[in-house]
């Protein structure tokens, strides 16, 4: 892990947090991130930008920002949801997968819908939604998920 990176540390994120974590990918919500329908996907290793990722990274990816998304919509009856990447501020690859639900308002919608960072932080109920958006998860994918506290894969 590369020191003081702040989405490095979401390796130690409480598993109630976590909808999934492979060899290679985690799903969570992020603390200053924690409304409501939002999650991080990010690389387990440090991998700075989309251009930093491996092979196998790249491989699978798209795969894992799919059925994430699909997850996160099935479970909060989203509209749209977005996935959003921009790694200025965090130089640690991740996308922010962000449900947009009919409440929305459309001045917080494309774009803006970031404002909510600010205006609908919820922790709770972040939290609350981890279960749901796990278990769309695990139906979409058929595979286990693997809620682990172990070290991501190594390699470039």
């Amino acid at each position: 892990m590369e020191q003081n990176c702040l989405i490095c540390g979401l390796e130690e994120s409480e598993e109630t947090d976590v909808v999934f974590r492979d060899e290679l990918w985690a799903a969570e919500i992020v603390p200053s991130y924690d409304v409501p329908g939002w999650f991080f996907l990010r690389a387990r290793r440090h991998a700075e930008r989309i251009t930093g990722l491996n092979e196998r990274e790249q491989e699978t990816f798209g795969r894992r920002a799919r059925d994430l998304v699909a997850a996160v919509t099935h479970a909060t009856g989203a509209e749209a949801t977005y996935i959003l990447m921009f790694g200025e501020a965090f130089p640690h690859f991740h996308a922010l997968v962000a449900a947009r639900t009919a409440d929305i308002p459309a001045d917080r919608r494309g774009g803006d819908i970031l404002k909510l960072r600010g205006e609908q932080a919820d922790p709770e109920r972040a939290r609350a939604l981890v279960p749901a958006v796990r278990d769309a998860y695990a139906e979409l994918t058929s595979e286990p998920l693997v809620v682990s506290q172990g070290a991501p894969a190594e390699g470039s």
